[in-house]
């Protein structure tokens, strides 16, 4: 018989862990998506043409790093293992492999980006206007990839060790280089468009270097090695290829849905571009409980801790349908506050209105879900996530397409975003929780 005392006790430790966790980690995700907030805002002011060359140099830059975001994922399980199994030069080394493989993808993609750059500029119909600005824009950002990746990597590996406050700070402090660079380059130096990609490289390179002064010095500190070792960044990149496979699949799902919106008229893409927008706000709040778990459940299989994996999971579960139902209710309040930001278009309006309360009502089962994809990323079990997503891709794929076909609406697509692709993945994610099959303890998952 369970003691309720010891039951009470073991609530309020995950509930701390998860706080400690995730309130940092919210933090640094919010900042992330204000380096571009702030490139717009300044850019904005130099005319359209290199706002709107900025707008499509940016979404190819978030999209080639944001494929390699399993350069955290996996890192933060593997180094949370070795942790729990108190094993910190390992711990260390692990995450070191993962920063050594960051740079070398981050080196080939601006390979590829430099002399490609007017070809994708192109690919994505800009303007004559505005296409010299994008090149312009993205060839030189991309020299700050390698610097995003080993970001990611990094924040892994801290992440991993649980610390999420020293991302925050980092975050912080990157966000805020950026803004005075960017200010005094395109407008102190008059640099205009360069001005503004160049401030934004140094600030990238500046959040790596502290990133990689912080692993160093832990490195040393505990006698891990910091040279490269091919064998460790063959087994990192072999774990992460399943979450890169899985980031593809969702992917594929948002670009299916934009796709589908833009061809229901002008209204409706309008209102779902706004709609996508607070729904990925409201991914961060949920994701930062999964990066908690990610964290913790690493932690506790390395430990071989299986009762404390599964009490920790039934808790952030627990913590993700309460957080589901607090965000879905202050959406479903704020939306007359909310929408009036975006647009005054009535036609926007009649379109966003019950597409927003459909955001609401699924916020519940969105934290859950996120939560779980966290706890099956904690342990290791990437290639069943990539398995899971490829079936949510097919069965939300031809849903989505069938929406015009059969004369739905904004409405009705975002019934099979929220609804369909959510419920798919709440499906095979509860069902792998359910299993067992999860938990493998040990400080490498066999």
């Amino acid at each position: 018989m369970r003691d309720p005392a010891a039951t009470r006790a073991a609530v309020r430790r995950h509930d701390r862990e998860i706080i400690a966790l995730a309130l940092p980690a919210f933090g640094a995700l919010v900042a992330e998506p204000l380096f571009v907030m702030v490139d717009s805002a300044i850019v904005g002011h130099l005319g359209t043409p290199q706002l709107a060359g900025l707008g499509v140099a940016a979404a190819l830059l978030q999209t080639g790093v944001n494929i390699f975001v399993f350069l955290a994922y996996a890192t933060t399980a593997a180094v949370a293992r070795r942790v729990g199994a108190d094993d910190l030069p390992a711990a260390i080394r692990q995450g070191m492999d993962g920063i050594w493989l960051a740079l070398l993808l981050g080196i080939g993609v601006v390979a590829v980006t430099l002399p490609s750059a007017p070809g994708l500029v192109d690919l994505f119909g800009a303007s004559a206007t505005a296409a010299p600005h994008a090149v312009t824009y993205l060839r030189i950002s991309a020299l700050g990839i390698p610097a995003m990746l080993v970001v990611l990597a990094a924040t892994g590996v801290l992440r991993g060790l649980q610390d999420t406050r020293t991302p925050l700070y980092v975050a912080v402090g990157g966000f805020s280089a950026n803004a005075a660079l960017n200010v005094l380059l395109v407008y102190g130096f008059g640099l205009g468009i360069a001005g503004s990609a160049w401030g934004t490289v140094l600030a990238q390179w500046a959040m790596a270097a502290v990133y990689l002064v912080v692993v160093v010095r832990g490195a040393r500190r505990h006698g891990a090695s910091l040279r490269p070792d091919a064998a460790g960044i063959r087994a990192c990149a072999q774990a992460g290829a399943p979450l890169l496979i899985r980031t593809l699949s969702l992917r594929a799902v948002l670009m299916i849905a934009t796709a589908v919106a833009a061809r229901l008229g002008d209204a409706d893409i309008a209102a779902h571009q706004i709609a996508l927008t607070l729904w990925s706000l409201l991914a961060f709040a949920l994701d930062a409980i999964a990066i908690a778990g990610q964290a913790i459940i690493g932690r506790y299989l390395g430990a071989e801790d299986e009762a404390g994996a599964r009490a920790a999971c039934r808790r952030m579960v627990q913590w993700g349908v309460a957080s589901g139902v607090v965000l879905g209710l202050l959406v479903a309040a704020a939306r007359p506050l909310f929408m009036p930001l975006f647009t005054s278009d009535a036609a926007v309006i009649d379109e966003l209105t019950p597409a927003l309360l459909v955001v609401a009502v699924t916020q519940p089962l969105a934290g859950v879900v996120f939560v779980l994809d966290g706890v099956l990323m904690g342990a290791g079990d990437g290639p069943f996530l990539a398995g899971a997503m490829l079936v949510t891709l097919a069965v939300f794929a031809p849903v989505a397409l069938l929406v015009p076909v059969l004369g739905g609406g904004l409405t009705a697509l975002w019934w099979t975003i929220a609804g369909v692709m959510m419920g798919a993945r709440l499906v095979t994610l509860w069902a792998r929780a359910r299993s067992g099959r999860w938990v493998v303890t040990g400080a490498v998952r066999a």
